[in-house]
C-alpha cells in the first residue's frame, strides 16, 4: 500500500461528509427519507452520511456493474441488485462513491423515476467531470477530482483498498 498517495484525507472527508449531512437535513426538514446506497462502494459514504442527517430515514441498496476488474469503464450498465421496498412517493437521496462517466446514474435515475418517487436526488462523494460522456449532475458534491484512479473510502481496484480511511490515487 505504500505506493498509494493520500489525495483527501480521513479528516476532509469527515468534514464534508458533516457539511452534506446538514444540507440534506435542511433541504428536507421534518421529511422522512430513503438512502438509497449503490453497492459496494458507496456503503461507507452512506453509512457515515447517515450519522448527519437529524431526520427518519431508512437505507436501501442497489447494485450494478459496470466496471468489473478494470479501470475503464465497459460502457454498459447491469443491474445486479434492485431495490427492496418501494420507493413510490418516497424522498430518494441515490447515494454514489464516484459520479464518473455518468452512465451509471443515468441508468439508476431512469430505473429509479420509473418507481414514481416523490423526489430523486443524487449525493456524489466525488465528482470526475473531465470524464462524463452522459448529461447527468449530483444535488450533493463530496469533491470534485481531476481525471485520477483512486481507491479507499469504499472503493476500489479489483476488490482491494475499500477498508482504507483516505481516498488514494493509485499511480
Amino acid at each position: 500500500m505504500s505506493e498509494l498517495k493520500i489525495y483527501i484525507s480521513r479528516d476532509q472527508i469527515a468534514k464534508r461528509v458533516a457539511e452534506i449531512g446538514a444540507q440534506i437535513s435542511k433541504d428536507f426538514a421534518g421529511e422522512p427519507l430513503v438512502l438509497l446506497g449503490v453497492l459496494k462502494g458507496a456503503a461507507i459514504f452512506l453509512s457515515d452520511l447517515s450519522r448527519h442527517i437529524s431526520l427518519d430515514a431508512s437505507f436501501d441498496f442497489i447494485s450494478v456493474s459496470s466496471y468489473g476488474n478494470a479501470k475503464q469503464n465497459s460502457g454498459e450498465v447491469k443491474m445486479l441488485k434492485d431495490v427492496d421496498q418501494s420507493m413510490e412517493g418516497k424522498n430518494i437521496i441515490l447515494v454514489e462513491d464516484i459520479l464518473d462517466t455518468g452512465l451509471t446514474l443515468t441508468y439508476l435515475s431512469k430505473v429509479l423515476t420509473a418507481h414514481k418517487p416523490k423526489s430523486l436526488k443524487i449525493a456524489a462523494l466525488l465528482d470526475k467531470k473531465a470524464r462524463r460522456i452522459s448529461d447527468i449532475h449530483a444535488d450533493y458534491v463530496g469533491f470534485e477530482i481531476p481525471d485520477e484512479f483512486v481507491v479507499g473510502y469504499g472503493m476500489d481496484y479489483a476488490e482491494r483498498y475499500r477498508n482504507l480511511p483516505d481516498i488514494c490515487i493509485v499511480p
